[in-house]
């Protein structure tokens, strides 16, 4: 056989392979994932920035929520912000401060955990703020801003490995 023969051999038999596919009727999802959503930082990975102490704007760090219906109540991601074993950890109200997109500072609740509120629990994109409070000590600074799992009895907000964590290096 030549080789355009065999060519021609391997592209039919790959063919029929790919129309040979078995056409099964899945069901469009599993109850007990119907009140399960993912919230993760964009992009999709666990990466950090690193930022001038002195920087005025806002430091955004943006986020989607996933969800693929239209519920009656409201789903809540909660995120915490934690120091990393490092010498000179960040520090909340010295270093840096969790904010709204107006630059107003938020207060975690009870449970030390800050949060993001996803009316109706509608897919969407949302931000973590960041205010820096340009703290004259020297030396390099490190917090992250972790999501973590919410578990309630309506609804589970879960995270993905891969973005569920922000670090912030400010110099």
């Amino acid at each position: 056989m030549n080789t355009q023969n065999i060519l021609i051999t391997l592209l039919l038999l790959s063919g029929g392979l790919f129309f040979a596919c078995e056409d099964k009727d899945y069901p469009a999802g599993l109850p007990e994932y119907e009140h399960h959503y993912y919230i993760v930082y964009v992009p999709n990975n666990n990466s950090g920035i690193t930022v001038n102490r002195s920087q005025t704007e806002l430091i955004k760090f943006p986020v989607q929520f996933y969800s693929e219906f239209t519920r009656n109540y409201d789903a809540v991601a909660h995120y915490s912000v934690v120091t990393p074993d490092v010498p000179n950890p960040a520090v909340v109200g010295v270093d840096f401060q969790i904010v709204d997109q107006e630059g107003n500072v938020l207060q975690p609740g009870d449970n030390g955990k800050y949060s993001l509120v996803f009316p109706q629990a509608v897919k969407t994109k949302d931000t973590v703020y960041v205010k820096l409070l340009n703290n004259p000590e020297p030396g390099t600074r490190m917090v992250e801003i972790n999501f973590e799992d919410n578990i309630t009895p309506e609804y589970r907000v879960d995270i993905f490995s891969t973005a569920f964590r922000r670090t912030l290096t400010i110099e």
